[in-house]
């Protein structure tokens, strides 16, 4: 397992093939990553790499953080993330990559926060397809019906599917592949999950083929 990327979603178009098919890719700006540091298993417990990208002008970051980069001597960097992997696989600090890591035809997982939706009822949120449009129902076209039983069990089961809040949690699609990249641009087959200007996670497919 290689450590990854953090890209930022621009949005999606369409890229015409040489022999005709059209795709719908999404377009990550990756910028330039840069190695930090080493976690080890003496000191921490764990083996991992810690990576920082978008760099960033120091009194934009919080105290806590200045320091932390004022001690490794390094850039300031509005972007940090950690990758678990073996220290024998892991690329030596300092060590500076970007999109190219990934080629075209390569699966790889994203992750992401998806989009907000608020409050929203069972058929928007679970797909439910809602009651009667007449017969007697009047007012709740759209409401999810009963929820439970009689005396026994006497309670709502706990995960039961009901209105809610929808979205903005952390969403990992596999196995997209990846169409190729531009630059510090990377292209992905089909829509990858959060907002345009969000931040996404890329990395190697774990089941992939």
């Amino acid at each position: 397992m290689r450590s990854g990327l953090i890209g930022k979603k621009l949005g999606m178009t369409r890229i015409l093939a040489e022999d005709g098919r059209d795709f719908a890719v999404t377009v990550l700006q990756v910028e330039q990553h840069e190695v930090l540091s080493h976690k080890t298993i003496e000191k921490h417990g764990y083996e991992a790499v810690v990576v920082g990208t978008v760099e960033t002008k120091e009194n934009r970051l919080t105290k806590p953080m200045q320091g932390y980069f004022k001690a490794l001597g390094k850039k300031c960097y509005k972007k940090l993330k950690e990758f678990r992997l073996s220290l024998s696989d892991a690329p030596a600090v300092g060590t500076v990559y970007g999109a190219e890591m990934f080629t075209a035809g390569q699966l790889v997982d994203v992750t992401g926060t998806s989009i907000g939706k608020g409050y929203a009822g069972p058929m928007k949120r679970h797909n439910f397809g809602g009651l009667r449009a007449t017969h007697g129902v009047s007012v709740s076209h759209r409401s999810h019906g009963s929820i439970g039983n009689r005396e026994d069990p006497g309670k709502v089961f706990k995960g039961k599917k009901m209105a809610g809040h929808l979205g903005c949690e952390t969403v990992t699609i596999q196995n997209m592949k990846v169409y190729g990249t531009d630059g510090n641009l990377l292209l992905i087959q089909g829509g990858v999950p959060g907002a345009e200007g969000s931040y996404v996670l890329i990395k190697d497919a774990a089941k992939g083929m």
